[in-house]
């Protein structure tokens, strides 16, 4: 697979499944199941990083269930919960046979201060830049993207205050995800966080919905919900730079889309797609 896409300037080889958070694991399991299959279904090595979660234990035993009753070949939990840990050999060496790696929710800001530019962390990409799938809910989601959302309130008007960012994974680049979009009010922070540079796409997913991307930045939504995109590259005004963090934030000719199952998004391009249903 090409590193570098002839449109765009990703460098990514594998496939990422972003999921919004509380995705179904009593019915269908769509989204579970679609990332069973991008692993290579039965014959899926999969991987669960529970690092996130204060109850990594438990959290991982029921991803695991769930992945082998869903068809996967072999599913192991990586028990890291500290720097120490997540430096060790034989975590890294476990993550070179994963053909899927799955992030857990949780604190988004755990997972990386635990495990950036660790031996984990460095085995991590080199799995994805050989064609790996990375999938991760809630917190999980969070982290893919090179700057990360890590809190802010979603009651309030726009505003400097609305959010707070910091380093995330990097997995996926010109964009910053965020999760539980509709179902907790988060439009507010996502527009603040495009505002602070146009160029970077705000990637809203509701919960039990999912945007799968593969390694030539095509996408397409998984799910029961949407998957709002936030396009500010033709922003014409904003007062993001000359205001207080109080302050409203004023934002203008800002690109909204809004997609449900059955569309597509392709982000090298900028551009929504209507996908073929059979």
């Amino acid at each position: 697979m090409s590193k570098k896409s002839d449109t765009g300037s990703s460098k990514e080889s594998g496939s990422l499944l972003i999921i919004g958070g509380h995705e179904d694991k009593t019915g269908e399991c769509q989204i579970l199941k679609h990332f069973i299959d991008m692993a290579g279904g039965r014959d899926s090595s999969i991987v669960v990083i529970a690092t996130a979660t204060d109850e990594p234990r438990t959290v991982g035993n029921e991803y695991r269930e769930l992945f082998l009753t869903l068809g996967a070949a072999a599913v192991s939990i990586m028990d890291v919960t500290n720097r120490e840990t997540a430096n060790q050999k034989e975590q890294a060496e476990s993550i070179k046979k994963a053909t899927g790696i799955f992030f857990t929710g949780g604190d988004q800001l755990q997972l990386t201060s635990i495990l950036g530019g660790s031996a984990v962390d460095a085995a991590l990409r080199a799995a994805f830049t050989q064609g790996a799938v990375i999938a991760g809910t809630s917190a999980g989601a969070a982290v893919m993207s090179e700057t990360m959302i890590v809190g802010g309130n979603s009651n309030d008007t726009p505003k400097k205050a609305s959010l707070s960012m910091a380093h995330g994974m990097g997995f996926l680049n010109e964009g910053v995800i965020d999760q539980h979009f509709a179902q907790r009010g988060r439009i507010n922070r996502l527009l603040a966080a495009v505002a602070q540079n146009p160029h970077v796409l705000g990637i809203g997913i509701d919960e039990d919905t999912a945007l799968s991307v593969g390694p030539d930045r095509m996408c397409k939504v998984i799910g029961s919900q949407t998957v709002t995109i936030i396009d500010g590259k033709n922003i014409i005004y904003s007062n993001i730079s000359e205001s207080n963090r109080n302050q409203p934030l004023a934002i203008s000719n800002v690109l909204l889309h809004i997609l449900p199952s059955g569309f597509g998004f392709d982000l090298n391009r900028r551009l929504p797609i209507q996908l073929e249903t059979n």
